[in-house]
């Protein structure tokens, strides 16, 4: 089994990432660490509780990670991923209750309990890492893997004009657990940045795909054309829910001039974390502007070494097209059957 520990700021595509996880039937996730970032921390939870209920994995121990950044104080981004951070999803109030553990501590004992073994997946900021480190500086090095979705590096920010969102929440967090993998023997982590994960766009026709693949109907198509909001009638409840949420996050890139897509960062980091070699990287030295003006949360990579080793590795290209079909194929063996 490949064990693994999520942690998210529980928006829509750290929600697909989520359900792509509970598909993998190779993959056990040790334990979800909600951060605040997409919405605030309680909400995040809430979230992260109910996927796992409507899933069927009460098993899975949800914590409760810090409600502020490090420093700044929180942003969210309920205009990108809903007051609720699900988009339209209306998801079933869990029952579960989240761990006494924090998500720091939750990051400690994981490590500790499989040292050489977990794989760390961060999808939001990074600030439950970053305060695990401070507890204990030798986690990074009892991590097999970490891979990050975060940062921007050869385009614009989709925060700031030079910040990507989870780095841009909380700057801080990030420059301390670029600076914490920068010791010698410990594995750099695979940044996936804006670079890449922009590229990763669900279409309508995706949906399609997946809901047929669930064997969901009626098998829906959102469309820029439809009433906003519309709710979806699937009798899947997996992806009727998935539509919903979808379907808020198609209307927001369409009506910021993107498209009728929707970017899915998230669940492109959790294959890499699965499996890196889906990814060409390159090495490079990170660290993230603190003080700038204009550039704070702005990620720096020096890939020619002017200011040190690389204490990480920039993911650059993949096979898209791959990289849907099996999004699709897994969420969708996984959701069929489930009808409501």
């Amino acid at each position: 089994m490949i064990r693994i520990l999520l942690d998210c700021d529980t928006g829509i595509d750290d929600s697909v990432a989520l359900l792509y996880l509970l598909a993998r039937r190779d993959v056990d996730i040790v334990g979800i660490a909600s951060t605040a970032g997409n919405v605030p921390v309680d909400v995040a939870t809430a979230n992260n509780l109910s996927w796992l209920q409507l899933c069927g994995r009460a098993d899975i121990p949800v914590h409760v990670g810090s409600a502020a950044p490090l420093v700044a104080e929180l942003m969210t981004a309920e205009d990108t991923h809903g007051p609720l951070g699900v988009g339209y999803a209306d998801l079933p109030t869990a029952t579960m209750s989240p761990s006494g553990t924090d998500a720091a501590d939750a990051w400690i004992d994981a490590s500790l309990a499989y040292p050489g073994e977990l794989i760390g997946l961060v999808t939001g900021p990074l600030t439950s890492l970053a305060t695990a480190i401070r507890r204990d500086p030798a986690v990074p090095g009892r991590l097999a893997r970490l891979v990050v979705m975060g940062g921007a590096f050869h385009v614009h920010g989709n925060t700031t004009p030079t910040s990507e969102w989870n780095i841009a929440v909380d700057p801080e967090a990030g420059a301390e657990v670029f600076d914490a993998f920068s010791t010698a023997g410990v594995r750099p982590p695979i940044i996936c940045p804006l670079d890449l994960t922009e590229s990763v766009a669900m279409t309508p026709d995706h949906v399609v795909r997946l809901a047929a693949a669930a064997g969901s109907e009626p098998v829906e198509c959102p469309d820029p054309a439809d009433e906003t909001g519309l709710r979806s009638v699937a009798d899947n409840v997996v992806i009727r829910h998935l539509v919903d949420a979808l379907r808020f996050y198609f209307e927001f890139h369409h009506a910021h001039d993107e498209g009728y897509i929707a970017h899915l960062h998230d669940p492109f980091a959790a294959m890499v974390a699965l499996a890196p070699e889906i990814v060409e990287t390159v090495p490079a030295r990170v660290d993230v502007e603190l003080d700038g003006r204009l550039t704070r949360g702005m990620t720096v990579a020096d890939e020619r070494a002017m200011t040190g080793e690389p204490n990480a590795r920039i993911a650059t290209a993949t096979d898209v097209e791959a990289v849907f079909d099996d999004l699709i194929e897994t969420i969708g063996a996984f959701a069929r059957g489930r009808v409501e």
